[in-house]
């Protein structure tokens, strides 16, 4: 709900209250966010100004007693006192870079109205309302256009600007920031998640007291060193309790989000494009959009301000058939073969795919040009006739009669130079004409801020799509940008290369959806260097990592789940030692932490052995009861470190899956507890596992204080002993309130600690893991 009451706005959703004033001055007073408050006058949280501050500048004659320095503002600029972190800079006709913005007027409608050029979250009326407030700079002839949209059921205000040249001269828009927040006091914790390509999404919190804090990218993608999803808390803030805001951008390119302390110990965030190397030139009567910026607050800490963002980007950001849609279990050729691929392999790993529950089949990389190794044939989107003699036609009707969708990899925007594409269209990459280029993975980028190659990807894409019964395309983005230059772009506006860039990329992606709207699109960066909301407007899902380990992935998936649903999570159970580390993990831990996630498998089954693929059979089975629960569940985090503690509950809490995962065994350390959250404290549920049988080589030489005969590691007779002999896991079964689930927990069964095995003992060694199932309904 929006209200004006005398300059004074109030932005209310269930739980949350966002004001601001307008001053005398025209500036607009931020107030506050935080919880729900009852607001009919500003008096009592509007800040007192009697004289400036010492060594401040005055606003202005008029309005003597304060600095913009020591306001707490909506937007702020240079030039007028406020000399902390700016939300918009301009550079004048006659050089000058000070701009005051200050109130027009203000309108409040109904409903999410669409963007011209950039992706943005979508509602209809009774889901959202919408105020615009209009500043000008009168001096300059500028407007800015500040829009708030309140959706009030999920708790999450979004924000975002337009600046309009109404002057007869061209300025330089040198920033533009979507969203800004100022807070009265310091000391709150900024988190982040950081990383690399192989470990994406590290949470790390710093405590900002003084100074500037900034997350940011410059990769030309929205980044696995920098994810634009960030949290401010204050310092006793824990999973369940204290005040968290969360804030994320709906744009995939370069982005920044500031925290900056003031000489007043006033805290700003700002979050925004990175004005890193942009500028953006804007002739008479020309706009630019800033991308739209999401914020939520919850005084629940940081599962309270999760599961806002994680329902908002269910409902308002992912869209199209796939929206609440279960995804189906995939299998993807990449680890089984790399480049090394042809119809008669892939029909064979096919095959094997059906027999253990396996829906949809994935040809990854190597079936285009003479696409044998990463260094060519990017940019022909032909098919490679010896691997693929029957073509994709062909190669889909035999998927498709084996009962498999079938799916392919694509990687559009790249080009390699050894291709007929570069040869025939060098003008289309981005490069510095004759001058040297610092290369990543042996491929160069398309322009998209070319519409003639916009146009090139779409009509190549459109055929590929077109040319066989494809239900499903993984879109991959291999490097990162480097010597940012547009060969189509005048050189004074080579600036706005990386955000043309990404207008370009979204103009042809939204035409790829458009065209083909049953497909599931899969985005994918180098794994997770293009994880964003932006994306996610295209995308219903997005591979999180090319790292595929367990281990790993735990801490990784549980970063995203901060300001993502697990649904829009791609995760794959991968063959070990593991390709990108070389740790060997259960199979049963890497089936449990990738079904948390968008369920895939990425190993040759056709070289496994008849108990691991039944492994697999099961498990896929499993997933299958489960997956709506796992992919559209409330996802609660419990502990983290040694142990990790997942929950997910269905939206009515009659159904929750439960995980718990060790890294390391911790000797003589029996016990342990799991503990369920997002449950109903009335319900009463049936809490399980499920039985698991264990190969005696799993215990090694321990086998022979039990064994009538003694059994030689690795003989003939423990091969044979091993295929009839299993040893049963511990079972957990009850029927336990929800308030007991959450608030006590169930005390499992002993872990194996060195003084005897049996089923009343938990096997839960390194890398273990297991699954807990709660369920209403069932009776003792």
């Amino acid at each position: 709900m929006i209200e004006n009451r005398e300059n004074l706005y109030v932005l209310s959703t269930v739980n949350t209250t966002y004001a601001f004033q307008v001053m005398e001055s025209g500036q607009l007073e931020h107030l506050y966010y935080g919880r729900k408050i009852r607001l009919e006058a500003a008096d009592f949280i509007t800040e007192k100004y009697a004289f400036c501050p010492g060594n401040t500048i005055a606003y202005s004659e008029e309005h003597k007693n304060f600095s913009l320095e020591d306001c707490c503002l909506e937007m702020s600029s240079y030039g007028k006192g406020d000399i902390r972190e700016p939300f918009i800079e301009v550079v004048h006709a006659d050089g000058g870079s000070t701009s005051d913005f200050v109130f027009d007027c203000a309108v409040i409608s109904k409903g999410k109205e669409a963007y011209r050029t950039l992706p943005g979250s979508y509602g209809t009326e009774e889901e959202v309302e919408h105020l615009t407030v209009i500043l000008k700079d009168k001096q300059y002839y500028l407007t800015l256009e500040l829009h708030y949209y309140v959706y009030e059921k999920e708790d999450v205000i979004t924000r975002s600007s337009r600046l309009i040249n109404e002057s007869n001269e061209e300025i330089r828009l040198a920033r533009l920031m979507s969203t800004q927040v100022d807070f009265d006091r310091a000391g709150y914790v900024f988190t982040t998640f950081n990383g690399a390509w192989a470990r994406e999404m590290q949470r790390h919190d710093t405590v900002v007291n003084t100074g500037k804090t900034v997350n940011s990218s410059y990769t030309g993608s929205s980044s696995s060193r920098a994810n634009p999803f960030v949290m401010v808390s204050r310092e006793n803030t824990t999973e369940e309790t204290g005040d968290c805001y969360g804030f994320n951008l709906i744009y995939s390119g370069n982005h920044y989000e500031a925290v900056e302390v003031s000489g007043f110990e006033k805290t700003r965030i700002v979050t925004g494009i990175n004005p890193q190397s942009f500028s953006f030139l804007l002739t008479p009567g020309e706009d630019f959009e800033a991308p739209e910026a999401v914020m939520t607050y919850s005084h629940e800490g940081f599962s309270g301000a999760s599961l806002h963002m994680q329902r908002f980007v269910r409902e308002h950001i992912v869209r199209g058939e796939w929206k609440n849609k279960v995804r189906p279990v995939l299998l993807n050729s990449w680890e089984a073969s790399y480049f090394d691929i042809n119809e008669r392999k892939l029909l064979n790993l096919a095959k094997a795919g059906k027999e253990v529950g396996i829906e949809l089949f994935v040809m990854d990389d190597g079936w285009f040009g003479t696409r044998n190794d990463d260094t060519q044939s990017l940019g022909d989107w032909y098919v490679n006739e010896k691997k693929l003699p029957n073509g994709l036609t062909g190669l889909a009707e035999k998927i498709n009669r084996l009962g498999l969708d079938f799916g392919i990899w694509v990687e559009p925007e790249m080009v390699s130079l050894n291709s007929e594409c570069y040869r025939n269209h060098p003008e289309w990459v981005m490069e510095i004409p004759d001058k040297p280029h610092a290369e990543g993975r042996n491929q160069r980028i398309l322009d998209l801020a070319n519409p003639e190659v916009q146009d090139y990807i779409i009509e190549q894409m459109t055929k590929v799509f077109s040319s066989a019964d494809i239900s499903y395309v993984k879109w991959d983005m291999n490097r990162i940008f480097s010597d940012y230059y547009s060969q189509y772009l005048p050189k004074e506006r080579q600036q706005e290369t990386a955000h043309r860039y990404m207008l370009g990329f979204y103009r042809v992606m939204q035409a790829l959806n458009e065209r083909f709207p049953s497909i599931l699109f899969e985005g994918c960066a180098a794994g997770g260097n293009r994880f964003d909301l932006g994306m996610l407007c295209y995308f219903p899902q997005i591979w999180a990592s090319d790292n595929t380990d367990a281990n790993c992935r735990v801490e990784t998936q549980t970063g995203y789940s901060y300001g993502y649903p697990m649904s829009t999570v791609g995760a794959h159970v991968s063959a070990c030692p593991n390709h990108q580390t070389l740790r060997i993990t259960p199979l049963e831990t890497r089936f449990h932490v990738a079904s948390f996630g968008v369920l895939g498998y990425e190993c040759n089954f056709c070289d496994m052995g008849k108990e691991e693929l039944a492994e697999i059979a099961a498990q896929i089975e499993l997933y299958k009861q489960w997956r709506e629960v796992l992919q559209f569940g409330d996802f609660y985090r419990g502990r983290s470190g040694n142990i990790h503690e997942w929950t997910c509950v269905s939206a009515d809490q009659t159904k929750a899956v439960g995980m718990l995962m060790q890294t390391l065994v911790t000797p003589n350390w029996r016990y342990e507890t799991y503990t369920a959250k997002g449950l109903s404290a009335e319900k009463k549920y049936h809490f399980y596992s499920k039985i698991k049988k264990y190969n005696i080589k799993e215990f090694g030489d321990l086998i022979n204080t039990v064994s009538p005969i003694h059994i030689k590691q690795n003989s003939i007779a423990q091969n044979v002993i091993a295929k009839f002999v299993k040893m049963d896991s511990e079972v957990e079964d009850t029927y336990v309130y929800g308030d007991a689930l959450m608030y006590s927990g169930v005390k499992l069964k002993q872990a194996f600690a060195g003084t005897g095995y049996n089923r009343e003992v938990r096997y839960f060694q390194d890398f273990a893991s297991r699954l807990y199932f709660m369920e209403v309904g069932e009776h003792e």
